[in-house]
């Protein structure tokens, strides 16, 4: 991709996972960010106005769903890919709830680099270039 580069916010309570996916997507042409809940998520998209969203449901403070709910409600057409590992309730499908709820795309925890870069570029027509094999 050339030219200027796509914004794009992670929103996740665990730094950790913040940076793995800002690392799985640093051959593309983006800039990211990051957010640990889904308040300072919201805070940060007023000013920062991503491309992209990318959001965790399970989180303190604001969980994803509710995060997703207020962004459809303010910018119903900004790209969002939920992400989840279930939790510790992983019983209750967060990802189609998501989806229901206005989620672009979800993708199960851990994921690989190819299934994250596919979803970016499925959202954003972006060629983010040859991924790195393995799962986060």
């Amino acid at each position: 991709m050339t030219g200027i580069a796509r914004k794009i916010l992670i929103i996740d309570d665990e730094e950790m996972m913040r940076d793995t996916i800002a690392m799985m997507l640093e051959d593309g042409d983006f800039e990211i960010r990051g957010a640990a809940d889904g308040n300072i998520g919201l805070r940060e998209l007023e000013t920062y106005r991503p491309d992209l969203v990318i959001t965790d449901i399970i989180m303190p403070n604001k969980e994803g769903i509710e995060t997703i709910l207020e962004i459809r409600r303010k910018w119903p057409d900004l790209p969002i890919i939920a992400i989840s590992g279930g939790g510790r309730t992983s019983n209750m499908d967060f990802l189609e709830a998501a989806k229901k709820f206005g989620a672009n795309e979800t993708l199960h925890k851990p994921f690989t680099v190819d299934e994250i870069v596919a979803a970016v570029c499925r959202l954003l027509g972006a060629d983010v270039g040859p991924a790195v094999e393995g799962r986060y």
